[in-house]
């Protein structure tokens, strides 16, 4: 997994509350049996005009051009301003899929649905809570500010602003570390390749016939 340390980078809005996983990436897409490629279909039935089906081409399908990732002055955004219980409806893990894939870093909201808060995690990238008052401040400065940037230190929790505005965010701090230093489940349990390799050779030592059936 690619770590997260530092990121800057302009902001695309979302400006909707309660953003359900089937919207992220509606269930037709979950019949896709790769892991990557979500992203042209991140938030297919708003960015289009059309209905989306998988492995279709979707450089001729007709866009939505009031959607802010349709948009001129947000391509390249690798952080989403959202608004609150972002992600909630199914555990789909391919909602993060589909974020990571389009380009999405960060992700900053009043809160989020828990399975997808951690999701986002393990999918290498950032959910960032903010107080509502605070990501109502971003929102007007997204809409005034063209080209608006915002600079996310992992390691100091801080979000900077091009005008040297600070903002301090909390994280659990296993999940900062895993992120630091770009450990998913399956990095975390590596680290430990030694013990395992000691355990099994222990175990197939004093239960050979569990092995001998192999």
């Amino acid at each position: 997994m690619q770590p997260f340390t530092y990121l800057k980078s302009k902001v695309v809005p979302l400006d909707r509350a309660n953003v359900d996983t089937d919207a992220i990436l509606p269930k037709q897409f979950l019949m896709i049996i790769e892991r990557s490629g979500f992203g042209q279909h991140l938030f297919d039935e708003w960015r289009y005009l059309d209905h989306g089906e998988p492995y279709q081409d979707c450089s001729k399908r007709p866009l939505n051009l009031s959607f802010p990732l349709n948009q001129p002055r947000f391509e390249g955004a690798g952080i989403l301003l959202a608004r609150g219980n972002f992600g909630c409806g199914s555990s789909r893990e391919h909602a993060t899929w589909a974020l990571h894939d389009w380009g999405i870093r960060a992700i900053i909201a009043p809160s989020f649905a828990e399975i997808f808060h951690g999701n986002c995690f393990k999918n290498g990238f950032l959910p960032i809570v903010l107080d509502e008052v605070t990501v109502e401040k971003l929102f007007v400065a997204v809409e005034h500010m063209p080209g608006y940037q915002l600079r996310i230190n992992l390691e100091k929790q801080e979000i900077v602003d091009d005008q040297g505005n600070r903002v301090q965010f909390d994280v659990d701090p296993f999940r900062k570390h895993c992120l630091l230093n770009g450990l998913d489940e399956v990095g975390m349990t590596l680290l430990n390749s030694e013990a395992i390799r000691e355990f099994e050779k222990t175990r197939k030592a004093l239960e050979p016939w569990l092995y001998d059936r192999l």
